[in-house]
């Protein structure tokens, strides 16, 4: 008796246990457990401690609420001029609602890299080739309002979309290349000729301004030199009107009108001395022996009429 009530007793003991084990539920931090009673939907365990009926409650579903990257398998696409292009891309999405992401699809990881797929499609075929390189943040925009809109009947937000790789067939890249190419050279002999211009335009307008400043020099040049004549004119001027009228001074003066008589008197006989020669020839007055005629002639020069 004693052996059987201590079995029971230790039996009864395990089963408690395994039931408060049971009950006990820890949810970590953003994460989501779905709770079905009897094989319905009954609630939502939050992060933390949660309690449940074992046997009664099960953990149904459990849902990571952290933003979740899923990669969109690369995938063909015809361009609205035909062209084969080759994409893909990557998905953020995020659990907003635990219950809808348990029931409002069987798999909405699916449904997402599927809906996906058939957007892009859908977007790239109503651009041409050169739109989708130029383009890409529109295309995601609109794959991410498309998703967003369709997901939210499965409880997850559909947070951004980016294209990783857009590649179009070999032929189509060597054609781009060629381009690329052609365009490149294009704008360097355009980019040379607009430096020779400006080179020509630089070196006319240099002489230009070279032979203004040159023009200038002279001017200024010719101009200086003609108020320096004017200078040493009036210079002269002022030193010959003082010694004329030193001469005429001293010449008032006692014995001064004898000296002037004397000098020229010197003057004149000196002239016929330096008279030009030309070969042996010698030029002579008329009258060579009235050396006292003559000079008396040159002091009648200089004679002052007699004072009345």
């Amino acid at each position: 008796m004693w052996m059987g009530s201590a079995v029971a007793t230790a039996a009864l003991f395990i089963v408690a246990l395994i039931v408060v084990v049971k009950a006990i539920r820890v949810v970590p931090q953003q994460h989501a457990w779905v709770v079905e009673r009897l094989g319905r939907f009954y609630a939502v365990l939050e992060p933390g401690l949660n309690f449940v009926i074992p046997f009664v409650d099960r953990i149904a579903f459990r849902h990571d609420l952290r933003e979740i990257p899923l990669d969109v398998p690369s995938q063909i696409c015809i361009t609205r001029d035909n062209t084969q292009l080759q994409v893909d891309g990557i998905l953020y999405f995020q659990v907003t609602d635990p219950k809808l992401a348990s029931y409002g699809s069987s798999n909405y990881v699916l449904a997402i890299t599927q809906l996906a797929q058939t957007t892009l499609r859908s977007i790239i075929g109503r651009m041409e080739l050169d739109k989708t390189f130029e383009e890409r943040d529109q295309i995601n925009a609109l794959v991410v309002s498309a998703l967003d809109e369709a997901a939210a009947a499965w409880g997850v937000k559909v947070l951004r979309y980016e294209i990783k790789d857009l590649t179009p067939p070999a032929e189509i890249l060597r054609a781009m290349q060629a381009q690329i190419t052609a365009e490149r050279e294009k704008r360097a002999v355009i980019a040379t000729s607009e430096g020779k211009r400006q080179e020509q335009i630089n070196m006319a307008i240099g002489a230009r301004e070279a032979a203004i400043a040159k023009s200038e020099g002279e001017k200024q040049s010719e101009i200086n030199v003609a108020q320096g004549a004017a200078q040493a004119t009036l210079v002269n001027a002022d030193a010959n009107a003082k010694a004329i009228r030193l001469v005429a001074e001293a010449i008032q003066g006692p014995g001064g009108l004898e000296a002037v008589n004397l000098r020229v008197a010197e003057f004149y006989i000196n002239a016929f001395a330096q008279l030009a020669r030309t070969n042996n020839t010698l030029i002579m007055p008329a009258n060579v022996a009235d050396v006292a005629g003559m000079i008396a002639t040159a002091m009648k020069v200089v004679q002052t009429p007699p004072s009345r």
